[in-house]
């Protein structure tokens, strides 16, 4: 499976009453993994994907084990799950960056490609598709 890891660090005001990482800030943590996965140029110097215009459908957590706030980065790893005309599905998971069995978070989220000037849905492009592919299992 073709997974690409990042490497994020908590901020103090992620963690709630109970001193571990809110639900919402988990979110959060997700958002900022797929902004830095398809927030940056193409090898070959084609745009990110961001700037093609993509938009959040639907997310779908399971939160296995509370992460308590720490000052070492938490490790995202994010993958490709399927590719439609017009959508794709990123799967995620939050765990300890030296040791992958320990698993806090498994979650999806739904993109849908976007033309942002017509104000609906787009199909994604050839490139599009194959830059989604170097990610897929």
């Amino acid at each position: 499976m073709a997974r690409r890891r990042i490497l994020l660090p908590l901020r103090w005001g992620d963690m709630d009453a109970y001193r571990h990482v809110n639900n919402v800030e988990v979110l959060r943590i997700l958002e900022e993994a797929r902004v830095r996965a398809f927030g940056t140029a193409a090898p070959d110097g084609t745009a990110p994907m961001l700037a093609t215009g993509m938009v959040v459908a639907k997310h779908t957590v399971e939160y296995l084990l509370p992460l308590d706030y720490r000052l070492e980065p938490v490790a995202v790893d994010l993958w490709i799950g399927r590719v439609g005309g017009a959508s794709f599905e990123v799967d995620y998971e939050l765990l300890e960056p030296d040791d992958p069995a320990t698993v806090y978070v498994k979650a999806s989220t739904v993109c849908v490609a976007y033309d942002f000037d017509a104000g609906r849905p787009r199909r994604l492009d050839d490139d599009e598709k194959a830059r989604l592919a170097t990610l897929a299992p």
